[in-house]
């Protein structure tokens, strides 16, 4: 069977070279309908580690140029110190910020960009709150296409700036937050052809997928909890799909629990879920540290909310704190420099097991979505700076 885009809300189905982002009759998500191959763990170990290992669950047809910058297999960390402090029996952090760009948009971009090619497109499109821009960018430049980028105006951390700009991308800044962005692309994708990238774009959610898969086979085994920082929601319902599939197709017996976790400044999802409402509220003005998941309207909320009930899974809000708490402590105890919205997924775990909700007995993979460098400024902010001493060897001894 080949690929198909069905609504998720009416059923509506769509050929896999219409370009369509929401459903014309109800203006719901649309998903990527696959036929679940029957493959071993065993034909994946003698292919190159990363997205394109898993090629069968990916919805390109056999021929099609492959957009590639040896993204996805990233490593996963034991990270045993970090447990003790969190409180849980073992915790892993799935380390994205090792992709080419330095964020686990590499792995949908990939795939995204794939498409774009295989359809003729000459020119793609984002909204990025930075790692989506930066990412986009590479693998436009990879691809030989024009790309166009509108960000939020002073809401884009100078690390994701740099490295859109450095790729060529044509960089717009509008006075206004994500949200605003994202209307504003969506339109002008309409309006000039360009290919829109963002992850209500259901093809590019299949290379984020991948990351299920690979947990599987470097852990050896299904974890209890997956934790994820949610911002525009696509990353985490991507995530559940890939372990859905796995288990459809025999590789895995049981499913884990997802963990979605929003900053308090934009935190539409979970405050939806809190007060038990079937329609999110957006956050007019979202604020907060963790610049990658500022986000006030998810377009994904839908396949969020889904994942998580299917899942029977947890969420959870963090302050701005517990971030910077969380991610000086990646740091200093396990030597891995993560983004604040990565730190976003093992501050909500220590503050789910401190409450009682999560027990200290599970395995925890928290998914660190992007690289330190990409927010340097607010490090900075955090850390200070260093210590200004004269060129005197008794004014280090006595600092020391």
């Amino acid at each position: 069977m080949s690929p198909k885009l069905k609504c998720i809300n009416c059923g509506a189905e769509y050929r896999d070279d219409e370009i369509v982002y929401v459903c014309r009759k109800c203006n719901s998500l649309l998903d990527v309908v696959m036929e679940i191959p029957k493959v071993s763990l065993n034909e994946f170990k003698k292919r190159e580690f990363g997205i394109w290992r898993y090629r069968e669950f990916l919805p390109i047809e056999e021929g099609c140029e492959i957009i590639t910058l040896k993204e996805g297999g990233t490593p996963l960390y034991e990270c045993d110190k970090l447990a003790k402090w969190v409180g849980v029996k073992k915790l892993y952090i799935k380390y994205e910020g090792m992709n080419p760009t330095g964020s686990f948009k590499d792995r949908g971009m990939s795939v995204g960009v794939t498409k774009a090619k295989s359809l003729g497109l000459k020119s793609v499109a984002c909204a990025s709150t930075g790692n989506t821009s930066a990412s986009l960018a590479a693998y436009a430049a990879r691809a030989g296409l024009k790309c166009y980028v509108i960000l939020p105006e002073n809401k884009v951390a100078l690390g994701k700036l740099a490295q859109a700009m450095m790729h060529g991308a044509k960089v717009m800044s509008v006075k206004g937050n994500f949200d605003e962005a994202l209307r504003l692309v969506m339109e002008l994708s309409s309006k000039m052809g360009l290919y829109l990238l963002n992850s209500v774009n259901p093809w590019r959610l299949e290379g984020q997928k991948t990351l299920a898969f690979e947990v599987i086979e470097q852990l050896g085994h299904v974890p209890d909890i997956v934790a994820v920082p949610m911002g525009n929601c696509g990353n985490i319902s991507a995530i559940w799909k890939g372990f859905k599939e796995f288990y459809k197709s025999g590789i895995i017996n049981k499913l884990p629990r997802m963990f979605g976790i929003q900053a308090e400044g934009a935190a539409p999802v979970v405050n939806m879920l809190r007060k038990g409402l079937n329609r999110l509220i957006p956050v007019s003005n979202p604020e907060t540290i963790a610049t990658a998941i500022r986000i006030g309207n998810p377009v994904n909320w839908p396949k969020a909310v889904m994942a998580l009930k299917e899942s029977n899974g947890l969420f959870e809000t963090v302050s701005d704190n517990e971030i910077i708490e969380a991610q000086r402590l990646i740091a200093s105890l396990e030597g891995i420099g993560v983004e604040p919205a990565s730190a976003a997924s093992v501050a909500g775990v220590r503050k789910a097991v401190l409450n009682n909700v999560i027990d200290k007995e599970n395995e925890v993979v928290c998914i660190g979505t992007g690289h330190l460098l990409k927010d340097p400024e607010e490090v900075i902010k955090v850390c200070g700076r260093p210590i200004e001493i004269p060129s005197d060897i008794r004014a280090i001894l006595n600092i020391l």
